[in-house]
């Protein structure tokens, strides 16, 4: 059997912070978990206990007092982990947005506002880049851009330039 260093010492400001989170109602519960095992590390109760009690395995507690004897109170964050790749380079993910905020009208198309759909195609054909729908909808969202729906009427409309403003559908 592995022999597991004891936590290391304390310090009172760390201690505070672990006190105020063991008790948080609005932290993360695997935060808030974290820092109950802690505490219990550091008030001497045994791994075997804390897990029994907490209803974790002993491995996680052992790995708990690991993390926090490396790094402190950030042990107590999750690390970072992979996932898949991103599909479109910064490069690509910027034509995407400077077209976006690009009026139509100055790239020689003949409509005056962009639509989701409009984009999608503007992007497959001229930049060659294949994307869906939603995917391109959550890439100008997260720089911040908001795209509101177009309005149709079930009725003919007050306006009678109305088809030549809204350009081809």
């Amino acid at each position: 059997m592995p022999k597991y260093s004891p936590v290391r010492t304390v310090t009172e400001a760390e201690r505070t912070a672990l006190e105020k989170l063991a008790r948080s109602r609005t932290a993360a519960v695997r935060r808030v978990e974290r820092a109950q095992i802690i505490l219990a590390l550091a008030n001497g109760e045994r791994a075997v206990e804390i897990a029994q009690r907490m209803g974790v395995c002993e491995s996680s507690v052992h790995y708990r007092r690991k993390r926090f004897n490396e790094t402190g109170l950030a042990g107590l964050d999750d690390l970072p982990r992979s996932g898949r790749p991103e599909t479109y380079t910064e490069q690509q993910r910027g034509q995407m947005v400077l077209t976006a905020k690009t009026k139509p009208e100055q790239l020689g198309l003949a409509f005056g506002h962009w639509t989701l759909d409009r984009l999608v195609e503007y992007v497959h054909q001229q930049l060659g880049l294949a994307i869906s729908r939603s995917q391109l909808g959550d890439i100008l969202q997260q720089e911040g851009l908001k795209w509101s729906q177009e309005k149709t009427y079930f009725t003919d409309s007050p306006d009678p330039q109305f088809v030549e403003k809204r350009g081809r559908l």
